[in-house]
């Protein structure tokens, strides 16, 4: 999928649909970037976001991926049109513990009823901590 700039007036979109999602405010996640089929999210690693052994909780980086795939497809979508994730996919493949993260969503193919995204979640360095393929159903 061909990926585009978006207009102000579309950023600004992007940016007050996220505002709109409590459990995104809750965890502490912005919006870094937003082109036409792509989202790059960031999320601050804290204490309140780790599992018992010091590294960020899965859940915690599902939600990230989840809320970078979905504002992904926003970037594609008319305003009123609705959608919700089918599955989600995720690998695992380093541990994240400090910091911040950030997950790039790229919508791989748009359909008429099935969206397929992909993500990856970078740590500070660079270094790919997680990937993540999702499908989501146009629901209007």
């Amino acid at each position: 999928m061909t990926v585009g700039a978006l207009s102000e007036a579309e950023l600004r979109r992007v940016r007050k649909a996220l505002a709109k999602v409590p459990f995104a405010e809750l965890l502490g996640i912005e919006l870094i970037a937003a082109a036409v089929g792509s989202a790059t999210l960031r999320l601050v690693i804290r204490d309140d976001l780790k599992q018992i052994h010091g590294v960020m909780h899965g859940g915690a980086i599902a939600s990230l991926i989840d809320t970078a795939t979905a504002f992904a497809i926003v970037t594609l979508l008319p305003r009123k049109e609705k959608f919700a994730t089918v599955d989600l996919m995720v690998n695992y493949l380093r541990p994240l513990s400090e910091g911040t993260t950030t997950a790039t969503a790229r919508v791989l193919r748009a359909g008429r009823r099935l969206i397929t995204v992909s993500a990856e979640v970078l740590d500070d360095g660079g270094n790919l901590a997680a990937t993540a393929l999702s499908t989501y159903l146009r629901l209007s």
